[in-house]
């Protein structure tokens, strides 16, 4: 199969892309290459990515159509998959505008592409961040999402909408993931688990918020990319709605379009996950306690019933597995 993805030198494109490789397909990465954090870790991964015959990378903005273009071109894409964005929640706070730009701006531009190249299934990842003030849970994709707490949330519901439109304009078989805390090895640093590592390691206290009474629905990202992979062969269509006596399918009634959650339903405690850490290093952290901040909520919980039904797969990998290859990772190239 030929795609195109972009957001291939960020953490999940880069995994994504390298297993579609190793499975011998062939792939076009679409990067921006910005510095929100060190560029060297993003010239890592398209190195690595680039040992492959079948990986071709194009370097641009999500706002510059010319270069995405350029991109479409090489690819010819059977499928592809939207992963590029401005992400970070607490970085809305201070750079919004970045957020319309890319998020909106950028994922319009990737809509507007798909309507003239007309692939096959388009993807697009969106978040667990769209439930926002949601009181009910798990977290299921019928359930509605119209109280998000931060514009990085506001920009990705926004997205999903757009692209529900041009579903339903244009037919262009659209699937949004929603997924659930992400992490695992060539993470990005401004992540929980990558920063609790670098500061346990060098004997620096770590911020836990909330006082650690917060959870969150952590995501092993092979198992986010296991997921992806899966949901590229479920196009939407009435021939695969899900019956409502198994689950609630999300596919719209007027469109090819389905949201989909990407997350195990497994939550887990801030303060638990310290303590898996700290067993994976052996070393305890210096914890520092503090109050919640602006825009967090105080759990996520992925309903997988949707996703399971769709592929047959569930996420599986538990969190003290994947924090041991995260620290083992980091041990290595950090």
């Amino acid at each position: 199969m030929r795609y195109l993805i972009t957001g291939t030198a960020g953490f999940i494109g880069f995994h994504l892309a390298k297993r579609l490789l190793d499975d011998g397909h062939f792939v076009v990465g679409f990067d921006g290459m910005t510095p929100y954090y060190d560029i060297k870790l993003k010239e890592k991964r398209v190195a690595i990515l680039s040992r492959s015959n079948g990986f071709k990378a194009v370097t641009g903005m999500l706002e510059d159509q010319e270069a995405l273009e350029k991109a479409a071109e090489l690819a010819e894409p059977e499928v592809i998959i939207h992963l590029a964005a401005q992400a970070g929640v607490r970085y809305s706070l201070e750079n919004p505008r970045s957020y319309i730009d890319s998020n909106v701006v950028g994922s319009f531009n990737v809509l507007d592409l798909a309507k003239r190249l007309r692939p096959k299934h388009l993807l697009l990842a969106s978040t667990s961040s769209v439930y926002g003030a949601n009181e009910k849970i798990p977290f299921a994709e019928a359930d509605k999402a119209d109280e998000q707490m931060t514009i990085y949330a506001a920009t990705k519901k926004s997205m999903e909408l757009m692209a529900h439109s041009y579903a339903h304009l244009f037919r262009v078989p659209t699937t949004a993931f929603r997924f659930f805390t992400v992490y695992g090895p060539w993470g990005r640093p401004d992540m929980a688990l990558f920063k609790f590592v670098d500061a346990i390691r060098d004997d620096r206290a770590i911020d836990i918020y909330g006082q650690g009474q917060m959870s969150r629905d952590f995501t092993y990202v092979d198992d986010l990319v296991e997921g992806i992979i899966r949901l590229c062969n479920v196009i939407p269509s009435e021939d695969n709605r899900v019956s409502p006596e198994i689950v609630e399918d999300s596919l719209s009634k007027d469109a090819p379009f389905r949201v989909v959650n990407i997350g195990g339903g497994q939550p887990v405690e801030l303060l638990k996950f310290v303590e898996i850490i700290e067993l994976a290093m052996g070393k305890p952290a210096i914890r520092n306690m503090l109050p919640m901040q602006p825009g967090d909520v105080c759990r996520t919980y992925a309903a997988a019933d949707l996703l399971e039904a769709l592929t047959g797969f569930r996420p599986a990998i538990g969190v003290e597995e994947g924090v041991r290859r995260f620290v083992e990772w980091h041990q290595q190239h950090c």
